[in-house]
């Protein structure tokens, strides 16, 4: 299948999207350079003409067109706005949209029990944290999930966790709670709240924290315990430096390991 328009040169422009469940996050790529990214609000509803008009207003902020992009490549874990997206990559960059899964070639092994099951997020993760960071690592995606993204010391995605996103459990509980409100996601200074905002805070965001370390020291423990741990996601810069258990921030590895896989399929044609 033809991705991009010809053969995808040297100084070539890559809009990479990597479409979630609470945002759609994308970025351009000059060759290997990361030249602009942003996020929208993910609305399945909206048309393709009504996210095309949102990329034509972002991208030329950036020196970027729309209509000059010579490929695409998507990541989705939603079903309506992969369409959606594709039909924007076909009419406005004239490109048929690489379309990232679990048993397509990405790179990296997917070791787990159905390859088919695996989210192209968690792939995108894993192969851009192995080339990045070396393995075994650990990713930590904060989004609409928490997800932990495993790679082996054999350099294989073997797996991980699935966890409520810090944002979702914060709202399970404002929504329930009759006498609770909606607070801020800071962290306190102390665990013993001594007021009804500083005790939300301290339950949710510490207490968010230390699901986040014990998971982590479960899967060290499975791995042998030197993993570099990695942070990505939308909440990354706010939960992350909480604990020491994870070591570096990248807020758009997803992003990057979307360019390394097109970038694979690109050189087999």
């Amino acid at each position: 299948m033809q991705t991009a328009k010809g053969n995808f040169a040297e100084g070539a422009t890559l809009l990479a999207l990597d479409i979630g469940n609470t945002n759609v996050a994308f970025g351009v790529f000059r060759d290997a350079e990361l030249v602009g990214t942003w996020r929208l609000a993910t609305e399945a509803q909206r048309t393709a003409d009504e996210y095309a008009a949102s990329l034509l207003t972002l991208l030329p902020g950036s020196g970027l067109d729309l209509a000059a992009i010579d490929g695409v490549v998507i990541g989705s874990g939603v079903p309506r706005l992969q369409e959606t997206f594709t039909e924007i990559a076909r009419r406005y960059s004239d490109c048929e949209a690489l379309i990232v899964n679990g048993t397509m070639r990405t790179g990296i092994r997917v070791n787990i029990d159905n390859p088919a099951e695996a989210g192209p997020d968690r792939i995108c993760n894993a192969i851009a944290a192995r080339e990045a960071y070396g393995s075994p690592a650990i990713v930590v995606d904060f989004g609409t999930a928490t997800n932990f993204d495993v790679v082996s010391a054999e350099g294989d995605y073997i797996g991980g966790a699935i966890a409520p996103g810090i944002e979702v459990a914060a709202d399970a509980i404002f929504r329930r709670g009759a006498r609770l409100f909606n607070v801020g996601l800071t962290a306190p200074e102390r665990a013993i709240g001594r007021n009804t905002v500083a005790a939300l805070q301290s339950g949710i965001v510490l207490g968010y924290v230390g699901l986040i370390e014990g998971l982590l020291a479960r899967i060290q423990a499975e791995l042998g315990g030197a993993a570099r741990v990695i942070a990505t996601g939308g909440l990354a810069e706010r939960i992350a430096p909480q604990t020491s258990s994870i070591h570096t921030i990248d807020p758009h590895l997803t992003l990057t390991g979307l360019r390394l896989i097109y970038e694979l399929n690109q050189s087999d044609e």
